[in-house]
Formats: C-alpha cells, structure tokens, sequence
C-alpha cells in the first residue's frame, strides 16, 4: 500500500486521463509505473547488438589489422 500527494494540476490530468482510457486512477498509476520501471532496464550496447556480432562474418580476421590496404584495394578493384 502506498499513500502519493499530488499536485492539484496533475491530479486533475490523472482523473481526465483515468476517465478517457476507462481505467481506475490506481490502474492508470500502476501501469505506468511498470512502463516507466521497464524504460529504466535499458539494454547496453552489447546486450542490444549481441544477435548482429558476427552474423556477416567474412572469415578473414586481418580486417581491423589490414583495413587501410583493404579499402585500397576495393577502390582500385572498381577503377580497373
């Protein structure tokens, strides 16, 4: 059980808001609650990548080595 003070504004916004999507101020503060909870576990770069590492794999592993002479090379290849 929780007890929230609100501003008079925002409880009128609340009341409005309940009434317009048919759901109980209780309702309406618990799902968004859980809404906002789930933006907050945010995925990390690798987390949100981790199904793309690797997937367009060239089988070479001298890229970040060699990349400079690969590029080249491509530039050249299509001038020819």
């Amino acid at each position: 059980m929780i007890t929230l003070r609100l501003d008079p504004q925002l409880e009128q916004q609340l009341i409005h808001t309940a009434k317009h999507l048919g759901l109980s101020k209780s309702e309406l503060i618990r799902q968004s609650l859980l809404r906002y909870m789930k933006t907050l576990r945010k995925k990390g770069a690798w987390e949100t990548g981790q199904d793309l590492f690797g997937k367009y794999a060239s089988g070479r592993d001298d890229l970040s080595v060699n990349r400079k002479q690969l590029i080249r090379d491509k530039i050249n290849a299509k001038r020819s």
